[in-house]
């Protein structure tokens, strides 16, 4: 058999994304910061494009003609001689004034910086350590030594290592780095630097001046017993009262387990929604928040280089024309984000009106291919839109994502969004008696009789979602 190469035509048709939606695309999935983000990298990288600037130039202003009152309606000129009314109540004008300040302020640009821009740093654990050993005036060598024992404390305030290893690390003795420790564990805040829970609420107990007390024995012993509310066997075990051990364990539950999360660097996330919903009346209005987005538009000297200066030719030509097709597409990709985001707000408002009527407690269960099928587009597209989007809404601020949600189904009727049950479930157990709270199975039980029809196991795993306690953890004996 003779081996040869040969040419041969194949006609075939396959699917190519075009640049223009791959960029469509790419802005939809964006959040809102990283839209604005993206649309600042394109405004540095390509000339053509340009921020639009919605305001009147001066030239145009001094051309308007100036507006001729009638004599009545001219205001009065005020002379010196005016005198002020020696009956004027300053409170009602300082009122005003401070009213009119408050409008000012409610006026201010929204891109204007804001408040939390100007707070300074928060101080961290380390920070607040370190500056309480300077302050105790140590010497070279324990000013190394709770340096590293600082160092190696984690966000909580426990340390993370072995005192041998830090007498390795900085070549002293154990009994060095102990000295160093212990002066360290009276800072505050008072229980840092401990190497575990016990340690840790034994000095907070010290600090209390409770040493040698049912306090220290609990947590010294019993704290297991502690955690599951297993009081008779604190009682037994240390022969006091009942009585005795809920008024120890009272005063144990309000230390502090955790010394250094009032440190914690954690900066809140704000949160900026992509739209708002308004109650209006009986109706409901959708606005999109074009607000800190730069409002663009191409630049008319590129254009006009290319259409009416024939002497730009060649690579130059080639480039601005490539520029000023990106401008085109980045414009006209944000416009149909905006779009596509208005339409499923929309139609989101159309199947959960009872929610934004009512609450939470009302949401129907509702998938991607519900708002797909109404709006005509892929569930692709949808997920992309509701991913990083969130919208205003009077019951407050939610995800788009949130309005998606599996369902439950009732024993009799249309079944119920399992966002609604955990907002049963979770006010179920806000109104349940502390001294004897709702087991998951009561709670199961409840619900059935609200025609809802759930398994012991589907609340225990709402309730875990939530970060509630099982009933016997969160059962109060006063």
């Amino acid at each position: 058999m003779a081996i040869e190469l040969r040419q041969q035509l194949k006609l075939t048709q396959q699917l190519i994304m075009t640049p223009q939606l791959q960029m469509a695309i790419k802005l939809l999935q964006l959040s809102r910061l990283e839209l604005m983000d993206a649309i600042r990298q394109e405004l540095e990288e390509n000339p053509t494009l340009e921020e639009s600037q919605e305001t009147l130039s001066r030239d145009v202003l001094s051309q308007e003609e100036p507006v001729q009152l009638p004599e009545a309606e001219k205001p009065k000129e005020i002379t010196i001689d005016e005198k002020i009314p020696s009956d004027i109540d300053w409170s009602n004008y300082m009122d005003d004034y401070g009213s009119a300040s408050r409008a000012r302020l409610e006026t201010e640009d929204r891109d204007s910086p804001q408040y939390e821009a100007f707070i300074s740093h928060k101080e961290s654990l380390s920070d607040h350590l370190l500056w309480q050993l300077l302050m105790a005036g140590p010497s070279p060598e324990e000013k190394d030594i709770g340096s590293l024992i600082i160092g190696n404390l984690d966000k909580d305030g426990y340390l993370q290592t072995t005192l041998e290893e830090l007498a390795q690390q900085a070549s002293v003795t154990v009994e060095d780095i102990e000295e160093v420790l212990f002066l360290l564990q009276s800072f505050d805040p008072i229980g840092v630097c401990a190497r575990d829970l016990t340690e840790c609420l034994l000095l907070q107990a010290k600090a209390l001046g409770l040493q040698d007390t049912l306090v220290t024995k609990i947590i010294q012993e019993h704290l297991n017993h502690l955690e599951n509310k297993n009081y008779k066997a604190i009682c037994r075990a240390l022969k006091v009262s009942l009585e005795e051990v809920i008024a120890a364990v009272d005063i144990i539950t309000g230390m502090e387990p955790k010394p250094g999360r009032q440190y914690s660097e954690d900066e809140p996330q704000y949160i900026t929604p992509d739209i708002y919903v308004y109650k209006t009346e009986d109706d409901f209005a959708i606005v999109i928040n074009d607000d800190g987005l730069p409002k663009l538009k191409v630049n008319s000297f590129y254009k006009q280089a290319i259409t009416r200066d024939k002497e730009v030719g060649g690579n130059a030509r080639n480039y601005i024309q490539d520029k000023l097709r990106s401008a085109a597409w980045l414009i006209r990709s944000i416009h149909q984000r905006q779009k596509t985001i208005y339409k499923v707000m929309e139609s989101i408002l159309k199947y959960q009106r009872d929610f934004f009527d009512k609450g939470i407690a009302h949401l129907k269960p509702m998938v991607l291919r519900d708002v797909a099928e109404d709006i005509g587009m892929h569930e692709s597209t949808i997920s992309r839109v509701t991913t990083n989007k969130y919208a205003h809404t009077p019951q407050g601020i939610f995800e788009l994502k949130y309005f998606f949600n599996s369902s439950i189904k009732r024993v009799h009727g249309e079944a119920i969004a399992s966002a609604s049950v955990q907002e049963k479930i979770r006010r179920m157990i806000e109104a349940e008696d502390s001294r004897k709270p709702l087991s998951d199975s009561k709670m199961a039980e409840m619900l059935k009789a609200e025609n809802i029809d759930i398994a012991r196991r589907t609340v225990a795993k709402y309730r875990e979602m939530m970060g509630v306690l099982p009933s016997s953890k969160r059962k109060r004996y006063s």
